[in-house]
């Protein structure tokens, strides 16, 4: 039984080509970046190339670009650092041990965890919160960011484009609003970076998070974009790697593998978005074709990434429509427990009837998905739908 994989949003399969740049960094370029013989100088040389290849991709310089264990951590050091320091710019050193966190952090209401999380607690820490809605279609309005601003808020995060249903946020617009009142913009661009572009200056932003795993890269390794003016408390302390903001020898292997990742997706940015796009426009056709006007599509109005399709089969659950396909690797939207429908919280936040939800199937495309893929998989959803109506 030959697998399709649709899932390239929960992670993405390491490239051939990455995976080659980093095969000599596992066995023979063991030295660390830090020492001053020739194996320490080769990784070292070669984490820089990674960071070079990394800002190509983002429009930033290379001394812009703090690598990371990945989104999660990117996101933790962006939010947990900025209002960090900020409280210890506000303190004398002296007293910093008894430092207290004050002002305001903005977010939307379909952040992935790994910012709704490090938010929640700095609001346990003594920040103000405001969540900021989204509409329907799974946009937040530059307008209610802007009404929410205080004169003492910090940051502002809002992902660039939405893991469940590729709504792509206005980003630009929420940053020109915040430029002129100081505040910082932080982009959680996990899901958009190497699918459409993510150049900073373009968006306007301060920070932004690259996950590897998303792009043909490893698990386990990613990158912060820290505007040159921003200033962060490290999460990590110790030696003064990542010029002082991420202690911790290198993972060579895996950033040189993130940074012939970043090489391949700028120079396959333009073609590999309209290829997903067509396959994506493919398989929803197709599943229209057969199931009719009542499967509708998860922030279908509203601009999505190239290869994201969130659909709700009418009259199922969608758990039960992927069991029927074990073959098929896909996500759902909403979890059934005990008779009851528990929404992913994107879902929640564009008021989507539990109901509808139930049958919410997200799937997302890749480089290396095919159109033979695309049409399997589409008769495999048709043929469960039709079994469990």
């Amino acid at each position: 039984m030959r697998s399709i994989y649709l899932d390239y949003n929960a992670t993405t399969p390491i490239a051939p080509a990455v995976q080659e740049a980093m095969l000599p960094f596992l066995a023979e370029l063991h030295g660390n970046p830090s020492s001053s013989h020739a194996l320490g100088r080769a990784c070292h040389e070669a984490v820089e190339d990674a960071r070079a290849r990394v800002a190509q991709l983002l429009g930033a310089t290379r001394d812009e670009i703090v690598f990371t264990s990945g989104g999660s951590e990117s996101n933790n050091l962006a939010l947990k650092g900025a209002a960090f320091a900020r409280a210890f710019a506000a303190c004398p050193p002296a007293a910093s041990a008894g430092v207290q966190l004050s002002g305001h952090l903005i977010i939307s209401g379909c952040e992935h965890p790994a910012v709704v999380q490090p938010a929640a607690f700095l609001e346990r820490m003594g920040l103000k919160l405001t969540v900021v809605g989204v509409n329907r279609d799974g946009l937040v309005d530059p307008a209610e960011v802007e009404a929410a601003l205080q004169p003492d808020t910090l940051l502002v995060s809002v992902m660039h484009a939405n893991n469940e249903i590729g709504v792509v946020q206005p980003i630009r617009e929420i940053a020109e609003l915040c430029r002129g009142r100081g505040v910082l913009v932080h982009t959680d661009a996990a899901q958009s970076v190497g699918k459409i572009s993510a150049r900073v200056d373009d968006l306007g932003v301060d920070l932004l998070t690259v996950a590897g795993h998303k792009i043909y890269a490893p698990k386990g390794v990613g990158a912060l974009y820290v505007r040159r003016d921003v200033q962060l408390e490290p999460l990590l302390h110790g030696a003064g790697h990542e010029s002082g903001m991420r202690a911790g020898t290198e993972n060579v292997a895996s950033l040189v593998g993130l940074g012939r990742a970043a090489s391949l997706a700028e120079k396959h940015l333009l073609e590999a978005g309209d290829r997903m796009t067509m396959l994506r426009d493919r398989l929803l056709e197709k599943l229209r074709e057969a199931v009719g006007p009542e499967l509708s599509v998860n922030g279908e109005r509203a601009p999505r990434l190239p290869n994201t399709l969130s659909v709700n089969f009418p009259g199922v659950a969608a758990v039960e429509v992927l069991r029927r396909i074990p073959e098929l690797c896909a996500s759902t939207g909403a979890a059934c427990h005990s008779g009851a429908t528990h929404l992913s919280a994107t879902l929640a936040a564009i008021g989507l009837d539990p109901e509808v939800a139930r049958g919410a199937v997200r799937l997302s495309v890749g480089w290396y998905t095919d159109e033979d893929e695309i049409d399997r998989a589409a008769g495999l959803l048709i043929a469960a739908w039709e079994d469990l109506r």
